[in-house]
């Protein structure tokens, strides 16, 4: 019997790669990297360190005694302190020098953004991989006309791989932005209890230079170019922040993708996938809801939410540090990652089955094309010698006629009808009906999906191409 409260972003929706990253597991076995790479770089730096004590240490990485963790912070009120115990339990000749020098906040931040960064790694690869899907789509539908949408009202052609291409640039200026995290992301490193490194100072004693290559090696061994120049007993809040942001970011683009399908799934044009026995409605057995969608926005809402509170706790920290951040930063940040992972994982899976319906489209499209075919139309009957002004003002009313027949009668749309009969235009029927060809109103849609997926795309699925390993995606989208 489950009688406990279990996260959704958990038991239902995130993956679990992504889980793990944020597991225990994985956080205690790098807060015994970091202090096996603390140690080393005390080794090799003159002080009283043993490699026996190092090889010790690193043959115990993994041998993690909950239970005994959880005795001792409870005991010690202290949750490093525990860890520091139960990792010296299984290393007795290493536990005098674990932690050597170093404050709470070594292998708490540390870790931190060792774990946002895999993280965002891992949202990157996702991120490419929706590309790749989005991009065969609009590859394949790049010149099939469809009513453009302004203020949700009938408005120009553009054609459904067209629109494709929207969602996708967004993706790729979000795939920017974690890659500049990425980049720019830096360890704490081996500040102290304010920042100052006095405590690693007084251990070299006074000697600046190897406080310094301390912090460096420390920083090479984890994987990083580099530490945070200053900082007080945390680095600043201000990385959660950024790097929420950018997943924040990511939720806004797949929010609006979804938005969008939900109102063509409404307009019975574009569907998300729909299994072969899925039930649309308990009570109505019809419904083809777009429940995939209205979960990528449900968590998308989470994630803009959630950003605020990086935010908040980025602009309360007092002086070198309090410890306000700690449990909302437990939460906000992994779950932030959480829930984008999940948001990706059912955009791949929403792009990977779209189902198109033409005919729909195609009706659609004829329904509004004669209003669009008015400027075409004008021009023609201004080459027979119709006046510019007059004509415009007669196809104006005439729109509205067949705007009122269409609307308020229930009709077909009749301005073709309309225009053929007035004397005005001096345009026989079949005159009329060649402008009624939807290819001909869709601009250089087809050559623009054709120029962004070549230029734009096909070098970041290249350059990712690993990402794609696997997923039956041709790179040359």
């Amino acid at each position: 019997m489950k009688n406990h409260y279990e996260s959704p972003l958990s038991s239902r929706y995130a993956s679990d790669e992504m889980q793990y990253i944020f597991s225990p597991d994985k956080k205690f076995t790098t807060w015994r990297r970091l202090w096996i790479a603390l140690a080393r770089a005390e080794m090799e730096l003159g002080l009283p360190v043993k490699q026996s004590q190092i090889d010790e240490m690193e043959a115990h990485i993994d041998d993690i005694d909950y239970a005994l963790a959880a005795q001792k912070e409870k005991e010690l009120r202290h949750d490093v302190m525990a860890h520091i115990h139960t990792f010296g339990t299984l290393c007795p000749s290493a536990m005098p020098i674990i932690h050597l020098g170093a404050t709470s906040c070594y292998v708490g931040d540390n870790t931190d953004v060792i774990l946002m960064r895999e993280a965002l790694v891992l949202v990157r690869t996702k991120l490419v991989r929706v590309l790749a899907r989005l991009g065969e789509f609009a590859r394949k539908y790049k010149a099939l006309p469809t009513l453009g949408f302004t203020h949700f009202q009938p408005a120009q052609l553009v054609t459904v791989g067209k629109r494709a291409t929207l969602w996708m640039n967004e993706l790729l200026m979000d795939l920017e932005e974690v890659e500049y995290r990425i980049s720019s992301l830096k360890l704490l490193g081996s500040k102290g209890t304010t920042g100052t490194q006095a405590s690693f100072l007084e251990l070299f004693e006074g000697d600046h230079g190897k406080v310094k290559a301390l912090e460096e090696k420390i920083a090479a061994e984890m994987g990083f170019d580099a530490a945070t120049p200053v900082s007080g007993q945390t680095y600043s809040r201000k990385m959660d922040y950024g790097v929420v942001s950018t997943l924040s970011g990511i939720a806004q683009s797949a929010s609006k993708f979804a938005t969008d399908m939900r109102l063509l799934c409404h307009l019975k044009e574009v569907e998300e996938p729909f299994e072969a026995h899925q039930v649309g409605s308990s009570a109505m057995p019809y419904k083809r809801n777009p429940m995939r969608c209205e979960r990528i926005c449900a968590l998308g809402r989470y994630v803009m939410a959630d950003v605020m509170n990086p935010a908040m706790t980025a602009a309360t920290q007092w002086f070198e540090r309090t410890l306000d951040d700690s449990a909302n930063k437990r939460l906000s940040v992994p779950e932030a990652f959480l829930a984008v992972d999940a948001i990706l994982n059912i955009y791949e899976n929403v792009a990977s089955g779209l189902v198109v319906h033409e005919k729909v489209i195609e009706r659609h499209v004829l329904e509004e094309l004669p209003f669009m075919a008015s400027e075409n139309i004008m021009m023609d009957a201004v080459k027979k010698g119709g006046n510019r002004q007059e004509l415009h003002e007669r196809i104006r009313v005439l729109s509205q006629e067949a705007g009122r027949c269409v609307k308020d009668l229930g009709q077909p749309n009749n301005l073709i009808d309309l225009i053929a009969a007035d004397p005005a235009f001096g345009l026989t029927r079949e005159e009329l009906t060649a402008h009624l060809e939807p290819s001909r109103y869709i601009g250089r849609c087809p050559e623009q999906v054709d120029a962004f997926l070549e230029e734009d795309v096909a070098p970041v699925l290249a350059k990712y191409a690993q990402a794609l390993e696997g997923e039956g995606t041709e790179l040359t989208v």
